[in-house]
């Protein structure tokens, strides 16, 4: 700690010192009330801190993420909306798909094409792709690279929907690339 840090420091204590004093004073009427609002708020602000650094185990539980087992296998667990999500490295941006085996591309909002590096006004959306919401423009663009966790692929045709997605999808065309694909109940298993 530097010279500069420490009489800050001091000063930080002796004016804290001062109006908790100070406070004491105006208050000592009631100095048992005052005590257990301090005891309170000092749980608080421990409970508080506890929360902040146990946040990343804590977040393991809530938002389960995907794991390599090896190499050549990637273990995902049920998210607890009951979907699955992959997590994408592309061209080394991170991108967050659901797995939907009902898709048959993998199909990009345009947040995440942009993200990725994807000129959205030069693409010429000459596709037509069957959604929910009924048909939407897409446009095909070739990746440069693809990886999940160790599992990397090279020139990887994806789509980029012109209209309003939430999120990325990660359809068939992908899953396809795995030697076995298992689904359960709590997870899904991709082998390559």
């Amino acid at each position: 700690m530097t010279s500069q840090n420490t009489a800050s420091l001091i000063y930080l204590g002796l004016l804290l010192l001062v109006l908790v004093g100070s406070f004491v004073v105006a208050n000592r009427a009631n100095l048992s009330k005052v005590m257990q609002s301090a005891a309170l708020w000092g749980l608080i602000f421990l409970g508080t801190i506890a929360a902040i650094g146990l946040w990343g185990d804590i977040r393991t539980q809530i938002i389960p993420s995907q794991r390599a087992l090896s190499e050549s296998v990637i273990e995902v667990p049920r998210a607890p909306d009951r979907h699955f999500y992959l997590t994408l490295q592309i061209d080394g941006t991170p991108v967050r798909f659901v797995v939907d085996t009902g898709a048959t591309e993998i199909m990009l909002s345009r947040r995440d094409a942009e993200r990725v590096g994807i000129d959205l006004d030069g693409l010429a959306y000459l596709g037509r792709a069957q959604t929910a919401n009924g048909p939407v423009r897409t446009s095909r663009v070739v990746l440069d690279e693809v990886a999940l966790g160790p599992i990397v692929d090279r020139s990887v045709p994806v789509w980029v929907n012109e209209g309003e997605m939430s999120g990325s999808l990660l359809g068939m065309a992908y899953l396809g690339r795995f030697a076995s694909v298992e689904l359960t109940p709590d997870k899904l298993v991709l082998t390559r």
